[in-house]
């Protein structure tokens, strides 16, 4: 009875133990073609494909199993995608952030020796878009592409005037970048002169266009949009236009990154017109401050500066901009009920890497609101961003050896009339001190 009672016991045992959920944990590791193929057709193939600018594509399985350590370690830095925006600081549109659950997959794909998996898991590639992404536009303005980016050596930021030859106003509804070379067009910043002021520097170079960097080296008097690697052009909103005159200039910064040989660029803007005339207002906010002096070694320096919102406004967009010093900033806006609203936060900024963020839904910033900016810079020889080593000191200027602390808000009003007087009431608070030649306007320090 007793042996029997044993052998029943240890059929059990076993029985159980088999059935357990431990034997579940000898798991099956994620594959490029179930599980990383997906991610990656999502996140990084925009850039990570041929003659995107990306160096390399990853639309095969060859193409990522070879590289597998390195994009886990990429990913796991949150260094790739290059989304600088901390979740939890604004709700933006067009988001590039990996989960952290998809982070954890490339790791353990990576750990398991980057497995292919059956083929019948394998997504479709992605299609991409071709020529105009918003549509055909009403007016095409293409830069001279005569100009020689050299293959080595530095990073070129250089403006080109396109002059819009407008003979009566049209009222601007949509503007679309369309990169020429997208294996070096890194990033583009467009800008409205009619000052004339572009084409007296351009007229200044016997090549077209001349070099600038920070900004377009004169007062602008708008700035239309900017494109970087991924982005898409910027939704159209009813009743929103801008008022172009004749005599007006575009003036595009772009920002090149060499290849390894010699290249040309013949980068277009599309315009998009409207008869409609404007319903709603549309107006900037610029934050800053000139008050920038980092002694050399120091890791830490900290520059501040804040703005009152003379009128209730609807915040659409912002772009944080700083040159490779900076490490962190932090983008607030304190409501007049006490309610404090973030609304951007850069823990890791890379010059690199700059760009335009705009928000799923508007921020509504009631009259009385204090937006301010606190921004942390790093003058060590810890930094790797650091262009001088040893480290020299750093003040504010528009060279790439300088700094600036600057944040671009895009705000609407409700009508366009009410841009008079929110553009007179913000000068009254620029006017405070003196920002310097890239607004030519004044920011409280």
């Amino acid at each position: 009875m007793l042996t029997s009672t044993l052998v029943w016991l240890a059929t059990t045992v076993s029985v159980a133990v088999a059935a357990t959920p431990a034997s579940k944990a000898i798991t099956t590791a994620p594959t490029f073609n179930k599980d990383i193929a997906p991610i990656i057709y999502s996140h990084c193939a925009t850039c990570h494909r041929p003659g995107e600018i990306a160096p390399f594509s990853l639309l095969t399985y060859d193409d990522a199993a070879r590289r597998a350590k390195k994009i886990a370690g990429i990913t796991a830095k949150h260094a790739m995608p290059p989304w600088k925006a901390e979740a939890g600081y604004g709700e933006f549109a067009n988001e590039r952030r990996l989960s952290d659950t998809e982070i954890a997959r490339i790791g353990e794909w990576a750990r398991a020796g980057a497995p292919e998996g059956d083929s019948k898991d394998k997504p479709a590639l992605p299609k991409f878009p071709e020529g105009w992404q918003a549509g055909t536009p009403d007016k095409v303005l293409t830069i001279d592409g005569s100009h020689t980016i050299p293959g080595d050596g530095s990073d070129q930021y250089r403006c080109f005037v396109l002059p819009l030859n407008l003979d009566r106003e049209v009222n601007l509804a949509g503007i679309e970048f369309r990169p020429g070379n997208r294996k070096i067009v890194h990033h583009a910043i467009m800008y409205l002169d009619t000052s004339g002021a572009g084409r007296r520097l351009d007229a200044a170079t016997p090549e077209p266009g001349y070099s600038c960097f920070g900004g377009p080296g004169f007062l602008p008097s708008g700035g239309i949009g900017g494109w970087a690697p991924g982005a898409m052009p910027p939704p159209q909103i009813d009743g929103v236009s801008k008022t172009l005159k004749p005599g007006t200039d575009v003036v595009v910064q772009i920002h090149y990154h060499p290849c390894g040989h010699d290249e040309h660029d013949a980068s277009s803007i599309g315009l998009t017109f409207t008869t409609a005339r404007p319903t709603r207002g549309q107006a900037g906010i610029v934050l800053g401050s000139r008050r920038i002096d980092i002694a050399p070694g120091d890791a830490n320096y900290v520059v501040k500066s804040s703005i009152t919102v003379p009128r209730d406004v609807e915040l659409v967009a912002i772009t944080p901009h700083a040159h490779y010093l900076c490490r962190d900033m932090k983008v607030n806006a304190d409501l007049p009920d006490g309610r404090r609203v973030p609304l951007i936060w850069i823990k890791d900024w890379d010059f690199n890497w700059q760009g335009s963020y705009t928000y799923k839904q508007p921020v509504h910033l009631p009259r009385g609101t204090l937006v301010w900016f606190e921004y942390t810079y790093d003058n060590s020889a810890a930094n790797p961003h650091n262009p001088a080593d040893p480290p020299v000191r750093v003040t504010w200027g528009e060279q790439t050896h300088d700094e600036m602390a600057l944040a671009f808000l895009r705000v609407l009003l409700p009508t366009p009339a009410d841009e008079v007087d929110f553009q007179r009431a913000m000068r009254q608070q620029y006017m405070k001190s003196f920002l310097g030649r890239l607004i030519g306007s004044a920011i409280e320090p």
